[in-house]
């Protein structure tokens, strides 16, 4: 699994932009995990965060988890909240990545997401206590910087109270998806547009399904090639909805000079609505171009390195959804392989 992520918050008051970027390749010797930062406003308004008190260790953690076969890693973040706790959530931004070694030579490394728990998700969960977990505890970020019981975890919360601070922790993601493999050029006889997908490409289609659900995608939004309808089927059907499709964002159009990048993708940023919008590799890069202008963030080599996904892949652009002047909080990059 790669998984790449660029932060960068655009304060357009001050003048400043922050960018970084860290790729990070999947290290065979390494046992990869994944968690969250979940995170709640009481009926005042005040911040808590939920900590786990687990049974086997007698320590106080963030709910994470180990990779499962053939898992991704938000996918994974997803699933083991709701194992550990019972709360059904969606990730906003990336938080951080903990490394640390479990015995010599053995590396772990965890990714972590910051997580809101709605009060019906919470008033659902069926939590119990039990032979891994303790207890739950929902706590304010000063109390959780005593309670936990690591220093990696701590670093993680860094980051978080970061957002906290900058005033962009609640976000709703935008996805962008390069179509699935497809049957070549050369291997098709009919228009470009009609070229379908592999047998491998129809094995990504399902692969990328948990993983953009894990980011409450709730929109679709496709090029009307078959190779595009092909790939986001799987997840329309997941979801129950009906895909879009417009040529506005096709590679023919892209090609004849008749392409309409900015409304579609302007249109995505005014609903402020989680949404995912599938094209074309030649056509990505004006795609996320035309996001970050329309959410007045500074070009820079990020968006490159968002824009150049594998076949399958995707980019979710956070932005935020109470201060829109922020721009694009972050972006990270996610390769299912098959």
């Amino acid at each position: 699994m790669t998984l790449r992520q660029a932060q960068g918050t655009n304060r357009q008051a001050q003048g400043t932009n922050r960018q970084e970027a860290v790729e990070v390749v999947r290290d065979d010797k390494a046992v990869y995990a994944a968690g969250a930062v979940v995170w709640r406003l009481t009926a005042e308004g005040k911040l808590r965060i939920l900590l786990i008190h687990r049974t086997k260790y007698h320590d106080v953690t963030l709910p994470k988890g180990k990779v499962d076969p053939g898992e991704m890693l938000a996918q994974t973040a997803v699933r083991e909240v709701r194992e550990e706790t019972g709360i059904r959530v969606h990730l906003g931004v990336p938080v951080g990545v903990s490394r640390y070694f479990m015995r010599p030579k053995r590396q772990k490394v965890v990714h972590y997401w910051a997580a809101e728990a709605t009060d019906e998700a919470i008033r659902r969960s069926a939590f119990v206590p039990n032979h891994e977990i303790a207890a739950l505890e929902w706590v304010s970020l000063k109390r959780a910087r005593k309670n936990l019981s690591y220093p990696v975890d701590l670093e993680i919360l860094d980051e978080f109270e970061r957002l906290v601070d900058d005033g962009v922790l609640r976000t709703y993601p935008i996805a962008v998806l390069r179509h699935a493999k497809a049957l070549s050029r050369s291997e098709w006889d009919g228009p470009d547009a009609g070229r379908p997908l592999t047998e491998r490409g129809h094995r990504q289609s399902e692969a990328i399904v948990a993983p953009l659900r894990a980011f409450g995608v709730r929109r679709i939004v496709t090029s009307d090639a078959v190779r595009c309808v092909q790939t986001v089927t799987p997840l329309a059907n997941a979801i129950e909805r009906t895909p879009v499709m417009t040529e506005l964002i096709s590679q023919d159009a892209w090609e004849d000079g008749a392409a309409d990048l900015r409304k579609v993708v302007g249109k995505r940023v005014r609903s402020g609505k989680p949404a995912v919008i599938c094209s074309h590799g030649p056509v990505l890069p004006g795609i996320l171009s035309e996001l970050a202008l329309a959410t007045g963030t500074m070009h820079g080599s990020y968006l490159g390195s968002a824009s150049a996904l594998e076949v399958g892949a995707f980019s979710v652009a956070h932005l935020s959804a109470t201060n829109p002047g922020s721009g694009i909080i972050s972006i990270e990059t996610h390769v299912p392989k098959i």
